[in-house]
């Protein structure tokens, strides 16, 4: 390893290690939970990358990493339901207004076809899907669907999503760690910047269908 990545690397393992666990669990909760709430927010890209750093940071629990995320998304969605409740279609006129490339008319039609298709299995299934994640919550109500089966089927999404990924992400980085123990922390930056750029990708393909 080049002596300029190997400091990288040290440094790198030094600014992780003094992040404290506590402050990774609330940025997570409460990212999840702003873009649940209706917010455009990269809450998935946070989630992975708390994963991963559980995966290198002895102090990180994936559990908690899980937990907070899980909460996050569960207390975001009923709040956007409440919106969508309290404020019916003016939620989307006015986020059409701040946030026109996520909430163009077009993609809330084609939202509202899934959910009236599918009902709650839309609410569960639209956890794992970048712009019912975001639009799940206003339209559930907006739609008229009971608080109580969207709740189940909100709660039973946000921890299947938030707890696989956690999972999947930190199991693969201990995997990465384990095999290349010599250039963990580099391996762990590589990951790290392809994941966001794989979801930054994702994100403006959608944006522009």
């Amino acid at each position: 390893m080049p002596a300029r990545w190997g400091k990288i690397a040290d440094v790198l393992a030094q600014w992780l290690h003094t992040v404290p666990p506590l402050v990774v669990y609330v940025v997570v909760g409460l990212v999840v939970g702003i873009e649940s709430v209706g917010i455009p927010v990269p809450g998935e890209i946070v989630l992975v990358a708390a994963a991963l750093m559980a995966s290198h940071h002895d102090g990180v629990s994936p559990l908690v990493v899980g937990i907070s995320a899980s909460a996050g998304a569960i207390i975001g969605d009923s709040v956007g339901y409440a919106l969508g409740k309290r404020f019916g279609p003016r939620v989307f006129a006015w986020a059409g207004e701040k946030f026109p490339r996520h909430f163009a008319p077009a993609k809330v039609d084609r939202a509202r076809g899934v959910f009236e298709r599918f009902g709650a299995w839309a609410v569960f299934f639209g956890r794992f899907v970048a712009l019912l994640r975001i639009l799940s919550g206003p339209l559930a109500a907006t739609m008229g669907m009971h608080y109580g089966k969207f709740l189940l089927a909100n709660a039973a999404g946000g921890i299947a999503w938030a707890g696989g990924t956690t999972a999947a992400v930190y199991f693969v980085g201990e995997a990465a760690e384990h095999y290349l123990a010599e250039f963990s922390w580099v391996a762990l930056v590589v990951v790290l910047v392809a994941v966001v750029a794989f979801s930054v990708r994702a994100r403006l393909r959608r944006s522009h269908r």
